[in-house]
């Protein structure tokens, strides 16, 4: 069971997006529609799972001094195969979220929990870590992604759901992103309150 929880962590109690509220810019960049964030979830989950197995296993060979950088090295040649692998099989998704598969590599989840939970526990403890950080913050961007793109594009998941709406473009702008976002943490923290007053 113990085991268990290190995985659900991140789907709630410790979701990235919504509770720690890590790794904020490429969801605010990439979540203008479902498939940047299903994308984008998939490779920061690919990378987070193949960085904190090896960081779990190089943790006490590793000299102090250069651990950061030695995590850096091992994020980076993740996302490279990430990223090439995206750039092969889905070039369209590619070149749509752009810059934001390279910079994987400092986003703060990925490194974050690098330092904090795999320099610490085994490979087991980390796998389970991080596949529950990463369909965590994958949920989180398919969720705040649907609620812009139908709300700002009146699609969703490029189908059309009416001709006949007129959609506020500024919800596939900057400002939407940060809307969303406020209101569905805003929501979350109102509900996990009153769920814990209960």
């Amino acid at each position: 069971m113990k085991l268990m929880g290190e995985f659900i962590k991140g789907l709630w109690r410790e979701n990235p997006t919504f509770r720690i509220v890590l790794g904020l810019c490429p969801t605010l960049a990439v979540s203008t529609s479902v498939v940047n964030g299903i994308g984008m979830g998939v490779a920061a989950t690919f990378v987070l799972i193949g960085s904190n197995i090896f960081v779990s296993l190089v943790r006490n060979i590793v000299p102090e001094k250069v651990r950061i950088p030695c995590y850096i090295v091992i994020i980076a040649t993740f996302v490279t195969i990430a990223d090439l692998f995206m750039k092969a099989y889905s070039p369209a998704l590619s070149r749509s979220l752009g810059m934001f598969v390279p910079l994987i590599v400092v986003n703060c989840i990925v490194l974050g929990r690098a330092e904090a939970f795999s320099s610490k526990e085994g490979p087991l403890r980390s796998v389970l870590d991080a596949l529950g950080m990463g369909i965590g913050f994958t949920w989180a961007l398919i969720l705040i992604s649907a609620i812009r793109e139908v709300l700002g594009n009146g699609t969703i998941m490029g189908f059309y759901i009416s001709r006949s709406f007129e959609p506020p473009l500024f919800m596939i702008l900057a400002p939407g992103a940060l809307l969303t976002i406020g209101l569905l943490i805003g929501l979350i923290n109102y509900f996990t309150h009153k769920a814990n007053k209960a």
